[in-house]
């Protein structure tokens, strides 16, 4: 480590205020910081000293979705196999095409082979989210002559973890351009998007592309017209849409459990089946307090009571509505954005009491959506997005109401 020190520190004249290279220095910046920490330190009293970084809040994020990621891979091989277990073919893809050269077999059983071959449609995306959104970031930072930040690291992370595993690579870099330049770099770059950047690529696919995003045929990698009975591919909340909200005829149909769901053995976008996943990422972000969970119980909350008073509303003509608390908690992309994309530092509410309230927002409008607009059987990603919009009101009613209160403790 001493010698990439010394290698960096005689690189660095070269990319300072008058030297060669001086308009890319936040190229440099951004590979000196990912190896050392930087050494300059805050000095006046204005400030606020820490530890924590941004580079670290960061990686530390990027840590509680590892066990999101491993699960991507498992259960994208997991649902291939299971699903050619009942006669289906793998699909014509050079993704199947390599690993029955590998000659791994396709056993639903072997933990192995349902990582490598769910691998096999994971990293393809996440390299083409990382090197699009990593442009754009760099591209922007030297423009702006600012800083690379590390926010993308998360952003490249959760946008492959929301997405089908058969979406075209090239509707991933389209995505990722419109949720990385619309969605954050037009207000200003991190920490000045009013909406979430990885919501904001999958709401653009999802309205752009829809046969692809969220047909019935995309969420496992196989030929969707040799499926078993009862193996259509969609989602179980896109399947009780397309029965009238029928999710008890969905879940018999697919020979699953309210445990198979906890656990994650379902279809549906990479990285959003495990709540038990979901529930490790959100124990190392309340832990290291990077992660609030008052946005978290705020939601659990919302998501409660809303979908308890709909459950006392008799309907013969939807049935979404005796969907219970239990099963809303499972289901499509629920717990994924509770954890990570409600959390969010810079979207989401700042005050204390705000994050409360933002939280039982988004619990209170994924299951309207779900259940009053069954048209949009997933309701999480709308939900987040729409409080995102009002996030800054909830904090300025609270911060101007603890002014009003220090003016009157203090007689001003």
């Amino acid at each position: 480590m001493k010698a990439l020190r010394k290698a960096f520190d005689r690189l660095e004249p070269l990319f300072h205020k008058g030297g060669k290279y001086e308009r890319f220095y936040a190229i440099y910046e951004m590979f000196d910081t990912i190896h050392f920490t930087p050494g300059e330190v805050t000095k006046g009293n204005s400030h606020v000293r820490a530890a924590l970084d941004l580079k670290r809040m960061m990686f530390t994020v990027v840590i509680a979705l590892i066990p999101c990621i491993l699960w991507a891979m498992y259960n994208t091989g997991y649902q291939i196999h299971w699903a050619m277990a009942g006669g289906a073919p793998a699909a014509q893809s050079w993704q199947s095409a390599l690993y029955a050269m590998l000659g791994l077999g396709f056993d639903p059983n072997n933990l192995l082979a349902n990582v490598l071959h769910g691998a096999l449609y994971f990293l393809p995306v996440y390299a083409v989210t990382m090197a699009v959104g990593g442009f754009w970031e760099v591209l922007f930072a030297v423009v702006r002559k600012h800083d690379v930040t590390e926010g993308f690291l998360v952003t490249g992370a959760l946008i492959p973890l929301i997405l089908p595993p058969t979406i075209p690579l090239w509707q991933v870099a389209l995505g990722t351009s419109f949720g990385i330049v619309l969605g954050k770099e037009v207000f200003g770059g991190v920490g000045m998007n009013v909406l979430n950047p990885a919501l904001t690529a999958r709401a653009f696919l999802f309205f752009a592309y829809p046969a692809q995003i969220s047909g019935d045929t995309v969420w496992r990698a196989v030929q969707p017209t040799m499926l078993a009975d009862g193996m259509s591919g969609a989602t179980w909340l896109a399947a009780a849409a397309a029965e009238h909200g029928a999710l008890d005829a969905a879940v018999a149909a697919n020979k699953l459990t309210w445990w198979d769901a906890f656990i994650g053995l379902v279809p549906g976008s990479m990285g959003e089946t495990s709540v038990l996943c979901c529930l490790i990422g959100a124990a190392v972000l309340i832990i290291t307090g990077i992660g609030s969970w008052r946005t978290m119980l705020g939601v659990v909350i919302g998501t409660f009571v809303m979908s308890s008073l709909l459950n006392l509303v008799p309907s013969e003509t939807n049935p979404m509505f005796a969907v219970p608390f239990s099963w809303h908690v499972v289901l499509g992309g629920w717990a994924f954005g509770t954890v990570f994309m409600a959390t969010d530092p810079v979207s989401s509410a700042f005050t204390e009491k705000g994050k409360y309230l933002y939280g039982i927002g988004i619990g209170v409008m994924v299951v309207l959506v779900r259940v009053v607009n069954p048209a949009y059987p997933e309701g999480m990603m709308l939900a987040i997005l729409f409080m995102n919009m009002f996030a800054p009101l909830i904090d300025h009613f609270y911060v101007q109401a603890n002014i009003k209160r220090r003016k009157a403790r203090h007689g001003g």
